[in-house]
Parts: structure tokens; C-alpha cells; sequence
């Protein structure tokens, strides 16, 4: 049996039986091309009056979440679009799109619905300070990006955006350049995980940056040859390896298609080797604080000037460019020129 219908009237409100039950609607009517045209929003009661009110009164002064307009130029729909253009996407090494996916990521996890346009310097000076205040790298990488989403929004999408609010708020730069590894940390390999080892002896052998280091395979040792990756330049190269390294990676157990192997087609990832070389650098105490894994390149720039390389020749190695090259090129011969002299005390 049907039940009565509630004796609740107000204007624009129009009950329906539907289910078995009277449910209330908010109903507007306009005409439009000749037509009569209806916009209802459903008012969750749950037979209570009072909550009927406040539902009816939202839905009279447009302040219900049904009726709100969704948002336009949103930090989604212009991370989505990014990520989807061929263009864009092509210039980009492997790895640089995956730094900007785990940022992309959180940015749309806080606020990928909300509207770019709103978006202010202050707001984002916050976010990047709360973030640098533990990875100052990590708040860079978040400035650049927002910075690179709003452009993209601006010249690649029309949309209005009005000036960055991000601008040369990622302009961070480290203090000063990568510390080559001293002697004794070097010596102290030994005592690190195995997955540490692997990727200095990778990065000391190869001049490659770390994560290159870490994503060689097998298959790009033969012989007395090796293939390199630079990843900035988007290039393979050809390069001789190193008796030491070829020796070292010849005693290797071969688990998989990579040196460093997650599984058998996978390679273990940049995060996980660096963390396990900040665990066994912690453990060393102070003094090892200023290396990195970098660091470990700068050494191996500066290992080949002493062997006499000329510029040409360890920028064929390590992939560095001249300026960098030759920065480190000063730090061995600091170190030869002071050798020599100390010796001529005799």
C-alpha cells in the first residue's frame, strides 16, 4: 500500500514516489529554444525535517554540492594532458619521467581537483618550505614542477592562467658541487651492502650517473668493451671497459637481465640502493656525511685526469661537459702539485 505523501510544501519543492517511498526534490523549470527545461537535485532527508530544511534552503541559495559547477582548469586535467603529449613526452629521458610522475602524483593526490588559476605564491612558498625543511632537493623538484605545469597550461593548452606563481621559486642550487669520496671511504666498501658495492664500482668504472649506473644490463659488458648511457644527451655509447670492472662484474652471480636485479627482467630502483647507501654512510658517523653517490663520478673524473686523460677523453667516459670536467681537472692537479711539492721538502 502506497503511504501518504508528506504535507511539506514549499516553492520549487516536488515529492516523487519512487522505490516504495516519497523522495523530495528541489525542482527548477526554464524555457529554452522553446522548450521547458527541469534541473532537480535530490534532497537526502532521511525523513528528517529539519534536515529537510537545511537540504531545501542549500538547494534555494545554489550552495548544494550537487548543484557547485565543477571545476575548470584543473591540476588533473593539465598533469593528465601533459603526460599524453606525444611531443613533450619524447624529449624526456626515462628517468626524468619518473621524477616528475612521483611529484605529479602528489600534487594530484592534495589537489588535482581544485583550480590552477587559484592557486597563490604564498600557498606554494608554504608547501616547498614545509618540504625543504627535510629534502631541500625534493621542495626544488616540486617548485619546477608546478612552474612547468603552469607554462604548459599557458602556452600549450590556452588556458588563462596569469603569471606563474611558482617563478624561480625552484631556482634552488646545491651550495657547492658533489664531493668526490675520499681514499678511506673508498677503502671502506667492503663494508657495505651489496647492492652499495655493485652500483660504486658501476659508477667509479662507468663515469655514469647513479641511476644509469644502476639500470646497466648484462648484456652491455662485452668484452673489453661496454655500452654507457647518457641520459641527459638520450645516447648510447660504445666505451672500453675497464679491466678492474670487467673483472668484477665477470664474478658477479647473474640474477636477471640487470647487474642490480629486482627480479629476472627488472633492475632494482634508484630510492632503494640510495637508501641503503645513506643507511651504511649514517654508519660511518660525521665524516661521511658529505658524500653522496655522485660523488662517486667527481672521483672518477678526477681518477682519470691523474691517470693523464686529457679533457676529451674523460668527457668520452663519463658524459661530464667541458666546464665540469674541468672543475674536477683542478682538484686533481691540486692534488699532484702539492704531491710533487711536499716531495721536493725532502
Amino acid at each position: 500500500m502506497k503511504p501518504p505523501k508528506p504535507r511539506i510544501s514549499l516553492p520549487r519543492l516536488v515529492w516523487q514516489f519512487q522505490r516504495g517511498q516519497w523522495r523530495p526534490y528541489h525542482r527548477v523549470s526554464w524555457t529554452e529554444g522553446g522548450k521547458k527545461r527541469f534541473r532537480s537535485v535530490y534532497l537526502d532527508w532521511k525523513g528528517d525535517k529539519e534536515e529537510l530544511t537545511r537540504l531545501y534552503w542549500m538547494a534555494q541559495t545554489g550552495t548544494h554540492e550537487k548543484q557547485a559547477a565543477p571545476a575548470r582548469y584543473t591540476w588533473r586535467a593539465c598533469i593528465e594532458a601533459w603526460r599524453q603529449d606525444p611531443q613533450v613526452q619524447a624529449k624526456l629521458a626515462d628517468s626524468t619521467k619518473k621524477s616528475y610522475r612521483r611529484t605529479m602524483d602528489a600534487i594530484m593526490a592534495k589537489n588535482g581537483g581544485k583550480d590552477m588559476r587559484k592557486t597563490t605564491r604564498q600557498a606554494i612558498r608554504a608547501a616547498i618550505g614545509g618540504i625543504a625543511a627535510e629534502t631541500p632537493r625534493k621542495a626544488t623538484k616540486y617548485a619546477q614542477t608546478i612552474s612547468l605545469l603552469w607554462n604548459y597550461a599557458e602556452t600549450e593548452l590556452d588556458w588563462p592562467m596569469g603569471p606563474n606563481p611558482a617563478k624561480k621559486l625552484g631556482a634552488h642550487t646545491p651550495a657547492r658541487e658533489y664531493e668526490p669520496w675520499p681514499d678511506w671511504m673508498v677503502a671502506k666498501l667492503d663494508t657495505a651492502p651489496e647492492r652499495v658495492q655493485i652500483t660504486a664500482r658501476l659508477i667509479l668504472g662507468t663515469g655514469q650517473r647513479p641511476n644509469a649506473a644502476i639500470m646497466m644490463r648484462h648484456d652491455q659488458f662485452q668484452g673489453e668493451w661496454m655500452i654507457v648511457r647518457d641520459e641527459k644527451g638520450k645516447q648510447e655509447l660504445e666505451v672500453y671497459c675497464p679491466e678492474r670492472l670487467r673483472t668484477f662484474i665477470e664474478a658477479l652471480p647473474c640474477q636477471g637481465q640487470y647487474v642490480l636485479a629486482k627480479n629476472l627482467t627488472e633492475p632494482l630502483g634508484y630510492h632503494s640502493v640510495e637508501r641503503s647507501f645513506r643507511t651504511w654512510r649514517n654508519s660511518m658517523g660525521d665524516r661521511a656525511k658529505p658524500y653522496s653517490l655522485h660523488g662517486l663520478r667527481k672521483l672518477a673524473i678526477i681518477e682519470l685526469a691523474e691517470a693523464g686523460a686529457s679533457d676529451a677523453e674523460i668527457q668520452a667516459v663519463t658524459g661530464q661537459s667541458a666546464d665540469m670536467v674541468a672543475y674536477y681537472r683542478k682538484r686533481a692537479s691540486n692534488r699532484a702539485l702539492s704531491m710533487a711539492a711536499q716531495k721536493r721538502r725532502k
